[in-house]
């Protein structure tokens, strides 16, 4: 019952990771769950007493949030261009 489809992945790990079985890189990562996290928030959206969600929510931001930290120090101009290409930090 899941939102994303294998297809669906495939083409976002394609697309930031370089090819489609590039499941382990940085961005494929950040992308995925950026995707997760705009799904969860429209649920939540809908569902505003759904607390384990919430906090599953929370901690997929936060789990986001350490991989960019370390992009940032290890590859600042890949940062910069996959905050730009996901529309994150504006």
């Amino acid at each position: 019952m899941s939102h994303l489809t294998t297809e669906k992945k495939a083409s976002i790990f394609a697309e930031f990771g370089g090819k489609a079985t590039n499941t382990g890189s940085i961005e494929a990562q950040v992308a995925m769950l950026t995707e997760r996290i705009a799904h969860i928030s429209k649920h939540l959206q809908a569902n505003k007493k759904d607390y384990s969600t919430h906090r599953g929510l929370m901690q997929m931001v936060g789990q986001r949030k350490r991989l960019l930290t370390y992009m940032q120090k290890n590859n600042l101009q890949g940062y910069r261009a996959l905050i730009e290409k996901l529309g994150l930090r504006k």
